[in-house]
């Protein structure tokens, strides 16, 4: 059966951080993804975790100047001291939280410096790769879709399967989300089949909408089964915004063990 983690920034967003571990024991999560923590620190989000009995399984690099438009630094030519600052404050974090993945974001960048820009990547992940194999973490890359972050670098499969060889560091995955792969490549369950063996972690949500992983046109219960089927034994991470309630829509979870729980 597959074992879904809560995304800690995504559903429960009406709730005060300190609150959401518990919110997402309640209702049957074992495990969270909580992608920036950087506002509280990161002895609080432990204790938070630690006393919820719910760990944080993954969080994301900083976004950088995001009133400016950047989404990460990892692939930004001339960046390097930036994007270091960033993963050593990922890497803090997810030691302290006892996190075992880490999202590094490549960033937005300009058409004309996408060359540049796959090559930065690769030379600062495979750096951040070492570093973080001393804790025992693993680096993830995620193609997102062009409609939701223009200009961002990554966003098919193969061409990030590509940076990933040229990092060729054992701890560096990919991190497959089936929203963004429906939105720019669809033929979800055959690409799950031909990538399983380089993907570290899994996403959902609705398509469209982003909303609980019943909705639209995904067919999840099959995309489900078949992450059964083919022996994937990661997390899903439920990166979805409720459309209204998380206690209104969670009956999409039920057939895998979620929902209100005494």
């Amino acid at each position: 059966m597959p074992r879904f983690a809560a995304n800690l920034s995504t559903m429960f967003a009406d709730l005060p951080v300190a609150e959401r571990f518990d919110a997402a024991r309640r209702f049957g999560f074992r495990a969270a993804e909580y992608l920036f923590p950087y506002a509280d620190r990161a002895a609080d989000v432990a204790r938070w975790s630690r006393d919820a009995g719910v760990p944080v399984i993954l969080v994301n690099t900083p976004l950088g100047d995001a009133a400016a438009g950047e989404r990460g630094r990892a692939a930004l030519p001339g960046r390097k001291d930036d994007f270091r600052a960033d993963f050593d404050r990922a890497l803090e974090y997810a030691a302290a939280l006892d996190a075992p993945m880490i999202h590094v974001m490549a960033g937005v960048v300009a058409e004309d410096e996408r060359e540049s820009a796959c090559r930065t990547l690769a030379a600062n992940v495979r750096d951040a790769a070492d570093a973080a194999a001393r804790e025992d973490i693993r680096l993830l890359l995620e193609p997102l879709n062009s409609a939701d972050t223009p200009g961002y670098l990554l966003t098919r499969t193969e061409e990030t399967l590509a940076i990933i060889e040229a990092v060729d560091r054992l701890n560096v995955q990919l991190q497959f989300d089936f929203y963004h792969r429906q939105i720019m490549e669809g033929n979800l369950a055959r690409r799950l089949q031909d990538h399983l063996g380089a993907i570290g972690h899994i996403q959902c949500s609705s398509v469209p909408g982003r909303h609980e992983p019943c909705y639209g046109e995904v067919n999840y219960p099959h995309v489900f089964a078949e992450c059964d089927r083919l022996g994937y034994a990661g997390w899903i991470g439920a990166e979805y915004r409720p459309k209204t309630t998380v206690a209104a829509g969670i009956g999409w979870g039920r057939a895998y063990g979620l929902g209100e729980q005494a």
